[in-house]
Parts: C-alpha cells; structure tokens; sequence
C-alpha cells in the first residue's frame, strides 16, 4: 500500500501544479450530469490521460476529463465522467482519483449515476437520493493491507451516505419543486443488465435500484474521512414480469432528459450544505 500512497501524491502534486487551490468537494459527473461540467467558473480541464497513475475512461457518454474551479460558491474538482470496474480496471484503479480528491483537501464526495429502477414506485426519469447500498461487485477496493495514513483497517459503514447530506438535497429538492425519491442501491460487476430472476432477487434483498458503480467510490471515500452523498436518474424500469430489452440509446436519453434537475440539485447543494 506504499505504492498507493505513492501514487495518489504524484497524482496530487501534478493536478496541484495545474491548479493550485484547495477542492473543498470531489465531484463524481455520471451518465446525466456529464455537462455539468461546463457550468464550473474558472475551469481548469485536465485529461485522465495526463494524470500519472490516471485510467482512462472507455464507458459511452463519459468525457474523462477533471474539471478544477468554482460551482455554488464551492472549489470544486469534478470527474466529467467515470471509470467502472467492468472496464477492466481493478478497484484500485477507479477509485484512485477519489483517494486523489481526499489528498487536495476535499471532505465532501458528491456523485451520480444511472439506474435500474425495481421499485414499483420509481419510474423512467424519477431521481433518487441513496441512503444506502448492497455491494454485490464480487470485489472491494480495501481489500488488501491497510495504510493507516489512508484510513481505518475496519471502517464504520453504519452512515455510508450522509444523513444530514441526504436531508439537506430533500430541502434543496422541495424548495425547487423537483420531485426527489429515497432509494437503496445495489451495485452489480456488469457489463451485462440483469436477467428477470436477478431483479427479482434485488428486489427480495431490499433494493430499490441497481447500477454499476459508486459503491467502491463510496467506500474509498468513507475509509478516508469523506462525507458521501449520491444522486441518480432511473433510466429503465425493472419489473422481471413485464421485462423489455434495454436500448442504451435509450437510456441515455432518459438520463440526458433529467440533466437540468440534476444540475439543479447539484448547484443548491453545494450553496447550502453545512461543514
């Protein structure tokens, strides 16, 4: 683990040489909110491929490219985009930049992403806050041994998804008359969407939604102090009974449809939330 910690600071230094200000929040920019980066003031935009020990990013829709500036009145520094697991990348490879935007100075991970809604309640285009997550990867990105310097060898996930952050976008949400739901996710290897039987088994364990990411992102987070809030876009409805072929055309439509929301959620987070 020295040579993680080795890596995270070369990453640091070279991001740090292009833009020196201290991130208060790391920004994780998924399927719906990847424009969101255009609206960040005095942007620094800085390709994955530049970063050392940086992956790129091979998913449909996503840029990979960090954007360094201001959003909500908060220094920010935002992934345009993600890199999964099911890529074929290890788990200490896609949550690197998180590790990275814990050593600028951020105390605050915000991410989003795409869903498979299984509840009944959720639809195509609703929006959900996490408050919880089931980690179904087969895989986790603390396995191996700990350096203290990063974080506990056992750390706490009684609170993986900030309450008080949970309820301060519920208040951002109602004042801005967006429709905002509470879901647990569970998040699956992929590449592939699941079969009726899997749904149904989600859905018996007590998900609410299924994706393929955030959760390592969330534990690396957590492991290093980082408060963690998550949005998503159901995209497509899960119901095994009545199951359809997912078009990721589609898909992505759904998600693009629900950006203006998003971004609103986003950026009256970021004015309210408390330290």
């Amino acid at each position: 683990m020295s040579d993680l910690w080795t890596r995270i600071r070369e990453a640091a230094d070279f991001i740090r040489s292009r833009y020196a200000f201290e991130r208060e929040v790391g920004l994780i920019l998924g399927t719906g909110l990847g424009d969101l980066g255009s609206k960040i003031e005095d942007p620094c935009i800085i390709s994955y491929g530049d970063v050392p020990h940086f992956v790129e990013a091979t998913a449909t829709s996503h840029d990979g490219v960090l954007v360094c500036g201001t959003l909500g009145g908060r220094r920010v520094m935002a992934m345009q985009g993600r890199v999964h697991y099911y890529e074929g990348y290890t788990m200490q490879e896609i949550t690197l930049p998180v590790r990275v935007m814990k050593a600028l100075g951020a105390n605050v991970l915000l991410m989003s992403n795409a869903v498979g809604g299984m509840n009944p309640q959720l639809g195509p285009g609703d929006i959900t806050v996490i408050t919880d997550h089931i980690n179904l990867m087969g895989d986790n990105p603390l396995i191996g041994p700990n350096d203290d310097r990063l974080g506990p060898r056992f750390p706490d996930m009684s609170e993986p998804y900030d309450r008080e952050f949970v309820a301060t976008m519920e208040r951002v949400a109602l004042e801005r008359k967006i429709p905002l739901k509470r879901a647990v996710y569970a998040a699956v290897a992929g590449p592939n969407l699941e079969s009726g039987a899997e749904y149904r088994f989600l859905r018996a364990i007590g998900a609410d939604t299924v994706g393929m990411s955030s959760v390592p992102e969330c534990l690396v987070a957590v492991h290093g102090g980082m408060r963690v809030v998550g949005l998503q876009v159901v995209t497509d409805a899960c119901f095994p009974d009545n199951l359809k072929p997912a078009v990721v055309e589609e898909i992505i439509k759904v998600a693009n449809n629900a950006q203006p929301k998003l971004e609103a959620l986003v950026t009256g987070f970021l004015e309210q939330y408390g330290p």
